[in-house]
């Protein structure tokens, strides 16, 4: 079984949360933890001596006894520090498909409400789902579910005559829903599309285009995992053999994942300014002080190392974790501007660790870049503020995040007009739902549904 070191939360794959929704029987506190923790062997008592024991904020924790509630993700949840909005727990099944096997359940796509709830817009479609082999594609926006409104849905959700069940069917295989959707072009789309286990793609979208003289590459990158590894060795070399001259890397929506292929993606940009270089210094507890340590750049699986001099990202408060790392970690050596909007600020991390047969994903380190600096809880701030908007597939010229990385690099500065109107706002966009799991454990930053 492999043990894998995590530096985010699981946002697409997993729902973000994978805490049980029941609430404890009681939530009563006790006077202390009970020294009977790690001698005990109910579930509840191992994961309370677990987080005695690694947990970065074990001093902080809410003193509860393990007795008073009936489910580990219930007794796990009462515990955590009230900082702490990053902790969850997954069944090792679930673990595994998300994070190993790289397999979503379900139809295939992610969406955020728009037109004053009378339409859910597309961020994303996966590749291999049904909905894209149906014609589903980013900023076409969904009118209808099964002969119904889109507004009739969601206002029937809000006021809890329906729920996501009612809308998308149960969560099982050959469930099949009939979708009616808008193109930005007007034309209109109706198909059916059936539930089922899709293999995810982390590379959403790669392309190259001249702008001002230079090639200019555009990756768009959903989630650090172990399917990443190979599809960014094969975009990296697309975009080496079309020689470019600069990088617009898109992590809007990407929540975090592995440490590891953050540090790939790293060197895969500007491996020859980074090499030999601190990439990330982890920092524990003080009762587990020795296991801190120094990591330096390293290129992993990949193979095909650019020697970009500068990096554009394109942030929002969905980029958290792994991918803020990344902004901090080449951040000393290398060029980096943001551009959107303030990240999610989570410059700590989780090993995911076997309890019985749940994952632990409590936070344990801190990390710091070669500056020393990781003190981004209010989020990594963006030299261009610019409000996102979805207004056609990846890339289109109207995207306001990427039209102002295209902008930059023509004139060496932030677009004035964008700037002055993003400064104003930055509101993250509406949560569509919280129903998988405990509310504490839906990160404010989480900007809409997947189906």
């Amino acid at each position: 079984m492999k043990t894998l070191v995590f530096f985010g939360l699981c946002i697409l794959l997993a729902g973000c949360g994978g805490s049980s929704s029941e609430s404890s029987d009681s939530g009563g506190s006790a006077t202390t933890p009970g020294s009977n923790l790690c001698t005990s062997s109910d579930i509840n008592s191992k994961i309370g001596c677990e987080l005695t024991r690694n947990y970065l904020w074990y001093q902080e924790m809410q003193l509860v006894s393990p007795a008073n509630y009936t489910t580990a993700a219930a007794y796990f949840n009462a515990s955590l520090a009230p900082r702490d909005n990053f902790s969850f727990l997954l069944t090792e099944q679930e673990y595994q498909d998300r994070y190993i096997n790289a397999v979503f359940f379900g139809f295939g796509f992610a969406t955020q409400r728009s037109d004053n709830n009378t339409g859910l817009q597309v961020l994303y479609v996966y590749d291999a789902s049904g909905a894209a082999q149906q014609g589903l594609r980013r900023a076409d926006k969904i009118t209808e579910i099964e002969g119904i409104s889109v507004a009739e849905w969601l206002a029937g959700l809000d006021s809890g005559r329906y729920s996501n069940e009612d809308i998308y069917g149960p969560n099982q295989a050959g469930v099949v829903r009939n979708f009616v959707w808008r193109r930005p072009d007007n034309s209109i789309g109706r198909a059916d599309f059936q539930k089922s286990s899709v293999t995810t793609n982390t590379v959403m979208h790669r392309s190259v285009r001249e702008i001002a003289g230079k090639k200019v590459g555009y990756l768009v990158f959903n989630q650090f995992i172990d399917l990443s590894e190979s599809e960014l060795e094969q975009a990296f070399g697309y975009f080496s053999a079309q020689q470019i001259d600069e990088l617009v890397l898109d992590l809007r929506y990407n929540g975090g994942g592995l440490i590891r292929v953050a540090n790939q993606l790293s060197s895969h940009i500007a491996y020859e300014s980074l090499r030999d270089k601190i990439f990330v210094k982890y920092r524990y507890n003080d009762k587990n002080s020795s296991r801190n340590s120094t990591v330096l750049f390293s290129p992993g699986r990949g193979q095909t190392l650019l020697n970009l001099p500068r990096l554009f990202v394109l942030t929002t408060p969905g980029s958290c974790s792994s991918s803020e790392l990344v902004i901090n970690a080449m951040s000393p050596f290398v060029e980096v501007v943001q551009i959107g909007q303030t990240t999610c600020g989570k410059p700590v991390g989780q090993i995911p660790t076997l309890v019985d047969n749940i994952r632990l994903f409590a936070i344990n380190f801190q990390t710091v870049n070669a500056l020393d600096f990781g003190d981004y809880f209010a989020g990594l701030q963006p030299q261009c503020l610019v409000t996102p908007a979805v207004t056609g597939d990846w890339g289109v010229n109207t995207d306001p995040l990427y039209s102002a990385a295209a902008e930059y690099i023509r004139t060496g500065s932030c677009p004035m007009v964008q700037s002055a109107v993003a400064s104003s706002v930055a509101v993250p966009l509406r949560l569509e739902t919280l129903d998988r799991g405990d509310a504490r454990n839906q990160p404010s930053w989480q900007l809409y549904n997947e189906q």
